[in-house]
């Protein structure tokens, strides 16, 4: 079975293109979802992270996110403290996941796969792009944020060129009917290949 990395910047739509390929019956694991159950329910990553960013870290038994956010955004050294605590735990569950599956492939959405060197790990990687001004203008409608603290988020991920030069696969993610046909294009490549 094939493991396809599926990467992008923030608000470049890997959800959308996920959907996509789920919709073809392609088995899909939201690495960012999985974190964040794991943040609530690991005991062992709830003592780290208390032990790291203080008793604020939860606020009735669940992770206090804008605490968190506040903070990792303002210091990449904290940043990376905490993807070393949860990363280990979510590469662990999807390894489980991946030996229950039966499908030809599987993606997996990680939005920090190159940062993290995950996709060292894939088989092949998709990565979805889409021009700077419409991924900003995406994540104010669906995050209900501030450019800046945008801004902040996107100056923490590799820049699309980057990605794309250790991608096999690039999907421009700007009108969804053209975005489904890129899905479509590239599901035949893989399960041909």
């Amino acid at each position: 079975m094939k493991i396809i990395g599926l990467t992008g910047g923030i608000g470049s739509g890997k959800t959308t293109v996920a959907k996509s390929f789920h919709l073809l019956g392609v088995p899909i694991y939201i690495a960012d979802e999985e974190a964040k159950k794991l943040m609530n329910t690991s005991k062992v990553i709830k003592r780290k992270l208390i032990a790291l960013f203080g008793e604020h870290a939860y606020k009735n038994n669940t992770l206090n996110k804008p605490f968190i956010a506040q903070i990792i955004f303002n210091d990449t050294d904290y940043l990376q403290k905490m993807n070393a605590i949860v990363h280990p735990k979510v590469a662990n569950h999807f390894k489980k996941w991946v030996t229950k599956q039966t499908a030809p492939y599987v993606i997996k959405e990680v939005a920090i796969l190159f940062e993290n060197g995950g996709h060292k790990l894939c088989d092949d990687v998709i990565t979805v792009t889409a021009p700077l001004e419409i991924r900003i203008q995406r994540l104010l409608k669906r995050d209900h944020t501030t450019k800046e603290k945008i801004e902040a988020i996107i100056k923490n991920q590799w820049p699309d060129e980057e990605k794309i030069k250790l991608s096999k696969y690039v999907i421009e993610n700007v009108d969804i009917e053209d975005t489904k046909l890129q899905v479509l294009k590239i599901h035949q490549l893989i399960i041909n290949s």
